[in-house]
Protein backbone atom coordinates (compact mmCIF):
# COMPACT_ATOMS: atom_id res chain seq x y z
CA UNK A 1 0.00 0.00 0.00
CA UNK A 2 1.28 3.44 -0.74
CA UNK A 3 1.09 6.06 1.77
CA UNK A 4 0.60 9.52 1.42
CA UNK A 5 3.51 11.95 2.18
CA UNK A 6 1.62 14.95 2.57
CA UNK A 7 -2.22 15.69 3.05
CA UNK A 8 -5.25 15.38 5.07
CA UNK A 9 -6.82 12.01 6.31
CA UNK A 10 -10.76 11.90 5.94
CA UNK A 11 -12.75 11.82 8.45
CA UNK A 12 -15.58 9.15 8.05
CA UNK A 13 -18.72 8.69 10.55
CA UNK A 14 -21.17 6.33 9.86
CA UNK A 15 -23.89 8.85 10.68
CA UNK A 16 -23.72 11.22 8.11
CA UNK A 17 -21.45 13.89 5.99
CA UNK A 18 -20.54 17.29 7.75
CA UNK A 19 -18.68 19.86 5.16
CA UNK A 20 -17.24 23.07 7.00
CA UNK A 21 -14.68 25.48 6.61
CA UNK A 22 -13.24 25.12 9.78
CA UNK A 23 -12.86 21.48 11.61
CA UNK A 24 -14.50 22.26 15.05
CA UNK A 25 -17.85 23.62 13.16
CA UNK A 26 -17.93 20.00 11.42
CA UNK A 27 -17.12 18.13 14.31
CA UNK A 28 -19.97 20.01 15.92
CA UNK A 29 -22.35 19.24 12.85
CA UNK A 30 -21.32 15.34 13.31
CA UNK A 31 -21.49 15.01 16.90
CA UNK A 32 -25.19 16.14 16.10
CA UNK A 33 -25.76 13.68 13.77
CA UNK A 34 -24.46 10.95 16.07
CA UNK A 35 -26.77 11.88 18.70
CA UNK A 36 -29.95 11.23 16.45
CA UNK A 37 -30.41 14.88 15.25
CA UNK A 38 -31.83 15.98 11.43
CA UNK A 39 -28.88 17.34 8.97
CA UNK A 40 -31.02 20.47 9.25
CA UNK A 41 -29.77 19.98 13.41
CA UNK A 42 -26.31 19.10 12.44
CA UNK A 43 -26.26 22.34 9.72
CA UNK A 44 -28.06 24.85 12.23
CA UNK A 45 -24.92 23.33 15.11
CA UNK A 46 -21.56 23.76 12.45
CA UNK A 47 -23.73 27.63 11.05
CA UNK A 48 -23.29 28.01 15.11
CA UNK A 49 -19.99 27.50 15.72
CA UNK A 50 -18.74 28.87 12.38
CA UNK A 51 -19.67 32.67 13.78
CA UNK A 52 -18.20 31.76 16.60
CA UNK A 53 -14.45 30.69 14.99
CA UNK A 54 -14.43 32.64 11.62
CA UNK A 55 -15.88 36.28 13.36
CA UNK A 56 -14.22 38.04 10.34
CA UNK A 57 -16.77 36.46 8.28
CA UNK A 58 -20.32 35.90 9.38
CA UNK A 59 -22.51 35.06 12.40
CA UNK A 60 -25.84 35.73 14.35
CA UNK A 61 -25.54 39.33 12.44
CA UNK A 62 -25.50 37.68 8.93
CA UNK A 63 -27.97 36.30 6.50
CA UNK A 64 -28.71 32.16 6.09
CA UNK A 65 -29.83 30.86 2.95
CA UNK A 66 -30.50 27.18 2.45
CA UNK A 67 -32.03 23.98 0.47
CA UNK A 68 -32.70 20.90 2.30
CA UNK A 69 -33.04 18.24 0.03
CA UNK A 70 -35.34 15.26 1.67
CA UNK A 71 -34.98 11.47 0.90
CA UNK A 72 -38.18 11.24 -0.68
CA UNK A 73 -36.89 13.64 -3.50
CA UNK A 74 -38.64 16.49 -2.25
CA UNK A 75 -36.63 20.26 -1.85
CA UNK A 76 -37.30 23.11 -0.09
CA UNK A 77 -35.41 26.45 -0.15
CA UNK A 78 -35.44 29.17 2.62
CA UNK A 79 -34.12 32.36 1.91
CA UNK A 80 -33.45 34.03 5.24
CA UNK A 81 -31.82 36.99 4.08
CA UNK A 82 -32.71 39.92 6.35
CA UNK A 83 -34.15 43.58 4.59
CA UNK A 84 -33.39 46.92 4.40
CA UNK A 85 -34.38 49.57 6.99
CA UNK A 86 -37.69 50.89 6.36
CA UNK A 87 -36.56 54.04 6.49
CA UNK A 88 -33.06 53.44 4.71
CA UNK A 89 -33.85 55.07 0.76
CA UNK A 90 -32.13 56.64 -1.91
CA UNK A 91 -33.41 60.42 -0.86
CA UNK A 92 -33.02 59.77 3.02
CA UNK A 93 -29.04 59.04 1.73
CA UNK A 94 -29.11 61.53 -0.63
CA UNK A 95 -30.38 64.04 2.22
CA UNK A 96 -27.09 63.00 3.97
CA UNK A 97 -24.91 63.40 1.21
CA UNK A 98 -24.62 59.69 0.46
CA UNK A 99 -25.28 59.58 -3.50
CA UNK A 100 -24.11 55.70 -4.01
CA UNK A 101 -25.11 52.69 -2.19
CA UNK A 102 -22.70 52.13 0.74
CA UNK A 103 -20.81 49.22 0.95
CA UNK A 104 -19.74 49.40 4.59
CA UNK A 105 -21.12 51.94 7.68
CA UNK A 106 -23.75 51.83 9.37
CA UNK A 107 -26.30 52.52 6.44
CA UNK A 108 -24.78 49.12 4.71
CA UNK A 109 -26.65 47.12 7.70
CA UNK A 110 -29.85 44.85 7.32
CA UNK A 111 -31.85 43.18 9.49
CA UNK A 112 -29.93 40.21 10.45
CA UNK A 113 -31.61 36.66 9.00
CA UNK A 114 -29.87 34.02 9.77
CA UNK A 115 -31.51 33.56 13.69
CA UNK A 116 -34.65 33.77 12.12
CA UNK A 117 -33.74 31.14 9.61
CA UNK A 118 -32.79 28.81 12.71
CA UNK A 119 -35.72 28.62 13.74
CA UNK A 120 -38.10 28.39 10.46
CA UNK A 121 -35.78 25.57 9.48
CA UNK A 122 -35.97 23.77 13.12
CA UNK A 123 -39.29 23.98 13.60
CA UNK A 124 -40.08 22.37 10.56
CA UNK A 125 -37.45 19.54 10.47
CA UNK A 126 -35.03 19.81 13.76
CA UNK A 127 -35.33 16.54 16.08
CA UNK A 128 -32.95 18.01 19.21
CA UNK A 129 -33.35 20.97 21.54
CA UNK A 130 -32.12 24.37 20.10
CA UNK A 131 -30.23 24.21 23.50
CA UNK A 132 -28.11 21.17 22.57
CA UNK A 133 -27.81 22.09 18.93
CA UNK A 134 -26.43 25.29 19.90
CA UNK A 135 -24.27 23.98 22.96
CA UNK A 136 -21.03 23.29 20.94
CA UNK A 137 -21.20 26.95 19.79
CA UNK A 138 -21.63 28.48 23.68
CA UNK A 139 -18.91 26.24 24.17
CA UNK A 140 -16.49 27.56 22.07
CA UNK A 141 -17.65 31.19 22.67
CA UNK A 142 -17.04 31.06 26.15
CA UNK A 143 -14.42 28.48 27.03
CA UNK A 144 -12.70 29.90 24.01
CA UNK A 145 -10.78 27.82 20.88
CA UNK A 146 -7.30 27.82 19.43
CA UNK A 147 -7.55 30.80 16.38
CA UNK A 148 -6.30 28.61 13.66
CA UNK A 149 -3.62 29.82 10.54
CA UNK A 150 -6.18 31.36 7.99
CA UNK A 151 -8.32 32.84 10.28
CA UNK A 152 -5.82 34.80 12.33
CA UNK A 153 -4.19 36.16 8.81
CA UNK A 154 -7.69 37.05 7.83
CA UNK A 155 -8.59 38.85 11.14
CA UNK A 156 -5.17 40.84 11.17
CA UNK A 157 -6.11 42.43 7.98
CA UNK A 158 -9.45 44.09 9.72
CA UNK A 159 -7.58 45.42 13.22
CA UNK A 160 -7.81 49.18 11.30
CA UNK A 161 -11.56 49.13 10.94
CA UNK A 162 -12.00 47.20 14.29
CA UNK A 163 -10.06 49.58 16.56
CA UNK A 164 -12.42 52.28 14.68
CA UNK A 165 -15.16 51.13 16.79
CA UNK A 166 -14.88 50.84 20.49
CA UNK A 167 -17.25 47.50 20.57
CA UNK A 168 -15.65 45.94 17.88
CA UNK A 169 -12.12 46.89 19.59
CA UNK A 170 -13.19 45.62 22.88
CA UNK A 171 -14.33 42.07 21.83
CA UNK A 172 -12.29 41.19 18.72
CA UNK A 173 -8.81 43.13 19.41
CA UNK A 174 -7.86 41.68 23.28
CA UNK A 175 -5.19 43.17 24.35
CA UNK A 176 -5.11 45.96 21.28
CA UNK A 177 -4.51 43.38 18.74
CA UNK A 178 -5.97 40.53 16.45
CA UNK A 179 -5.40 37.07 17.99
CA UNK A 180 -2.42 35.27 16.85
CA UNK A 181 -2.55 31.92 14.98
CA UNK A 182 -3.15 29.10 18.04
CA UNK A 183 -3.87 31.81 20.78
CA UNK A 184 -7.18 31.09 22.65
CA UNK A 185 -10.02 33.76 21.74
CA UNK A 186 -13.27 33.88 24.26
CA UNK A 187 -16.25 35.81 23.31
CA UNK A 188 -17.98 35.64 26.30
CA UNK A 189 -20.76 38.34 24.95
CA UNK A 190 -21.86 36.28 21.96
CA UNK A 191 -21.93 32.98 24.19
CA UNK A 192 -24.88 34.59 26.29
CA UNK A 193 -26.19 35.57 22.93
CA UNK A 194 -26.18 32.34 22.02
CA UNK A 195 -27.72 31.49 25.58
CA UNK A 196 -30.27 33.54 25.42
CA UNK A 197 -31.31 32.43 21.60
CA UNK A 198 -31.17 28.57 22.70
CA UNK A 199 -34.00 29.53 25.13
CA UNK A 200 -36.14 31.71 23.49
CA UNK A 201 -35.42 31.18 19.88
CA UNK A 202 -35.82 34.14 17.46
CA UNK A 203 -37.37 36.63 20.11
CA UNK A 204 -33.95 36.84 22.08
CA UNK A 205 -32.60 38.63 19.00
CA UNK A 206 -35.93 40.42 16.74
CA UNK A 207 -37.74 41.12 20.35
CA UNK A 208 -35.30 41.15 23.16
CA UNK A 209 -32.19 42.33 24.44
CA UNK A 210 -30.05 41.34 21.65
CA UNK A 211 -32.21 43.43 19.48
CA UNK A 212 -32.28 46.20 21.83
CA UNK A 213 -28.74 46.51 21.87
CA UNK A 214 -28.85 46.61 17.54
CA UNK A 215 -31.00 49.30 18.21
CA UNK A 216 -28.80 50.78 20.67
CA UNK A 217 -26.24 50.52 18.37
CA UNK A 218 -28.17 51.61 15.29
CA UNK A 219 -28.61 55.26 17.53
CA UNK A 220 -25.28 55.49 18.50
CA UNK A 221 -23.98 55.50 15.00
CA UNK A 222 -26.98 57.22 13.18
CA UNK A 223 -28.52 54.24 11.80
CA UNK A 224 -32.11 54.04 10.30
CA UNK A 225 -33.09 50.78 11.91
CA UNK A 226 -36.45 50.50 14.01
CA UNK A 227 -38.09 47.62 16.67
CA UNK A 228 -40.54 47.17 13.75
CA UNK A 229 -37.91 46.42 11.19
CA UNK A 230 -36.39 44.04 13.74
CA UNK A 231 -40.14 42.32 15.19
CA UNK A 232 -41.63 41.88 11.64
CA UNK A 233 -38.80 39.79 9.69
CA UNK A 234 -39.67 36.41 8.83
CA UNK A 235 -37.15 33.66 6.98
CA UNK A 236 -39.56 32.90 3.95
CA UNK A 237 -39.93 29.47 2.13
CA UNK A 238 -39.41 29.64 -1.63
CA UNK A 239 -39.37 27.08 -4.29
CA UNK A 240 -35.74 26.66 -5.82
CA UNK A 241 -34.92 27.21 -9.01
CA UNK A 242 -32.73 24.74 -11.68
CA UNK A 243 -30.96 23.82 -14.42
CA UNK A 244 -29.45 20.89 -15.77
CA UNK A 245 -25.59 20.46 -16.59
CA UNK A 246 -24.83 17.36 -18.72
CA UNK A 247 -27.75 15.66 -17.31
CA UNK A 248 -27.06 16.54 -13.89
CA UNK A 249 -29.93 18.67 -12.24
CA UNK A 250 -28.74 21.79 -10.15
CA UNK A 251 -30.74 24.03 -7.84
CA UNK A 252 -30.72 27.09 -6.19
CA UNK A 253 -32.54 29.63 -4.66
CA UNK A 254 -34.66 32.47 -6.75
CA UNK A 255 -34.25 35.93 -6.60
CA UNK A 256 -33.31 38.12 -4.68
CA UNK A 257 -30.29 35.68 -3.95
CA UNK A 258 -27.47 36.22 -6.77
CA UNK A 259 -27.86 31.54 -7.32
CA UNK A 260 -29.76 32.28 -10.51
CA UNK A 261 -25.90 33.89 -11.77
CA UNK A 262 -24.47 30.26 -10.95
CA UNK A 263 -27.15 28.33 -13.19
CA UNK A 264 -26.44 30.99 -16.22
CA UNK A 265 -22.76 29.87 -15.60
CA UNK A 266 -23.67 26.07 -16.14
CA UNK A 267 -25.57 26.52 -19.03
CA UNK A 268 -22.95 28.69 -20.80
CA UNK A 269 -20.18 26.57 -20.20
CA UNK A 270 -22.21 23.56 -21.36
CA UNK A 271 -21.94 24.98 -24.44
CA UNK A 272 -18.00 24.24 -24.65
CA UNK A 273 -16.32 21.09 -24.82
CA UNK A 274 -14.39 21.75 -21.47
CA UNK A 275 -13.11 18.28 -20.92
CA UNK A 276 -11.07 18.70 -23.52
CA UNK A 277 -9.65 21.79 -22.49
CA UNK A 278 -8.08 20.19 -19.87
CA UNK A 279 -8.67 20.82 -15.87
CA UNK A 280 -7.26 24.36 -14.99
CA UNK A 281 -6.10 24.58 -18.61
CA UNK A 282 -6.17 28.35 -20.02
CA UNK A 283 -9.22 27.35 -22.61
CA UNK A 284 -11.06 26.31 -19.84
CA UNK A 285 -10.80 29.15 -17.10
CA UNK A 286 -11.18 31.58 -20.30
CA UNK A 287 -14.36 30.09 -20.95
CA UNK A 288 -15.62 29.95 -17.29
CA UNK A 289 -14.13 33.31 -16.75
CA UNK A 290 -16.49 34.86 -19.60
CA UNK A 291 -19.80 32.88 -18.56
CA UNK A 292 -19.36 34.55 -15.20
CA UNK A 293 -19.06 37.72 -16.47
CA UNK A 294 -21.81 37.36 -18.56
CA UNK A 295 -23.84 35.67 -15.84
CA UNK A 296 -23.41 38.62 -12.83
CA UNK A 297 -24.09 41.23 -16.04
CA UNK A 298 -27.35 39.57 -16.88
CA UNK A 299 -27.68 39.09 -12.55
CA UNK A 300 -26.85 42.71 -11.66
CA UNK A 301 -29.12 44.01 -14.55
CA UNK A 302 -32.31 41.83 -13.25
CA UNK A 303 -32.11 40.84 -9.81
CA UNK A 304 -33.68 42.75 -7.01
CA UNK A 305 -36.12 42.12 -4.39
CA UNK A 306 -39.58 40.37 -6.24
CA UNK A 307 -41.74 42.26 -3.90
CA UNK A 308 -40.41 45.43 -6.08
CA UNK A 309 -39.47 44.40 -9.59
CA UNK A 310 -39.77 41.12 -11.57
CA UNK A 311 -36.37 39.12 -12.53
CA UNK A 312 -37.40 37.20 -15.99
CA UNK A 313 -35.88 34.30 -14.51
CA UNK A 314 -37.77 31.59 -17.08
CA UNK A 315 -36.15 33.43 -20.34
CA UNK A 316 -32.85 33.61 -17.86
CA UNK A 317 -32.95 29.78 -17.80
CA UNK A 318 -34.01 29.18 -21.41
CA UNK A 319 -30.99 27.36 -22.51
CA UNK A 320 -31.37 29.13 -26.08
CA UNK A 321 -30.49 31.90 -24.53
CA UNK A 322 -27.67 30.82 -23.62
CA UNK A 323 -26.59 29.61 -26.78
CA UNK A 324 -27.04 32.76 -28.27
CA UNK A 325 -23.66 33.87 -25.87
CA UNK A 326 -20.35 35.15 -28.31
CA UNK A 327 -18.29 32.11 -28.97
Amino acid sequence: MTVPSAGRSKIATRFGIVAASQPLAAQAGARILERGGHAVDAAIAANAVMGVVEPEMNGIGGDLFAIVALADGTLHGLNAGGWAPSGLSASTLVSKGVHEMPFEGIHAVTVPGAVAGWEALHSRFGRLPLTEVLAAAVFYAEEGFPVSDIIAGRWATWCDKLAADRHAAGTYLPGGRAPRSGELFRNPDLARSLRLIASNGRAALYEGPIGAAILQLMREHGGLMTAADLREFEAEWVKPISTTYRGWSVYELPPNTQGIAALMMLDLMEQFPLADCGFHSAEALHVIIEAKKLAYADMLRHVADPRFSDAPVPAMLDKSYARLAPN
